[in-house]
């Protein structure tokens, strides 16, 4: 297995980690506040995050690598999209609560494409699967948060 292609996807996913960080803190100041209920869903993702990002980090010096504890500049132009949205918008929670699904979305097909590109050593796909069915779990929360209100 060759480290380099083993740390270069592991730091796309630290991206797209921190991507999901940004993006929660985003979410709190819009939809949390007013929608207490789901106040612990939320914290829980936020603490995943943390974790997730902190296993990254691990497995990449672990394989010699430097962590790229950036985020994605996809991620950053959607940031930038949903503030001049809900700038327009009046900051409503429905459409902040479709831009977390959106984003979720995004980060289960970063971590599919990184399981299928055959470039993750046997520890790191076990913790990268391991990511993956917590961001599908969270994806799931996600999808039915307006129905839960």
């Amino acid at each position: 297995m060759n480290n380099e292609k083993t740390v270069s996807v592991l730091n796309d996913l630290l991206n797209i980690t921190n991507d999901r960080i940004e993006g929660f803190s985003k979410v709190e100041e819009k939809v949390w506040n007013t929608r207490t209920s789901l106040k612990s869903d939320y914290d829980q993702m936020v603490s995943q995050s943390q974790a997730m990002k902190t296993d990254l980090i691990r497995l990449i010096n672990e394989r010699g690598g430097n962590p790229d504890n950036t985020t994605s500049t996809a991620g950053a132009l959607h940031r930038a999209w949903i503030d001049v949205k809900n700038s327009f918008s009046g900051d409503n929670a429905e459409s902040t609560l479709e831009n977390v699904v959106f984003g979720e979305k995004a980060a289960i097909k970063v971590y599919e494409d990184a399981l299928d590109s055959g470039n993750l050593c046997s520890e790191s796909t076990q913790v990268v699967s391991e990511q993956l069915h917590q961001l599908k779990s969270s994806y799931r929360k996600f999808e039915n948060l307006e129905e839960r209100n």
